[in-house]
């Protein structure tokens, strides 16, 4: 299924979940903010399933100082 991340075309697998975007990211769950089609999704909410022409924004969150 076709959905845009971070404002490009994504190919992903048809049902998949927004947690299963981030595994296949290699993207640790814990590590990272998800907005869908506008609005932030709280992390409790990772297993939502992507549905097609969905728009995700994910942020990593980069450590430092």
């Amino acid at each position: 299924m076709k959905v845009a991340l971070n404002g490009k075309p994504h190919e992903t697998g048809d049902g998949a979940s927004i947690r299963d975007l981030l595994v296949e990211l290699e993207l640790p769950a814990e590590h990272v903010a998800v907005e869908l089609n506008g609005e932030l999704v709280e992390r409790d909410d990772f297993e939502r399933r992507l549905a097609e022409g969905d728009r995700l924004e994910v942020v990593r969150f980069v450590g430092g100082g």
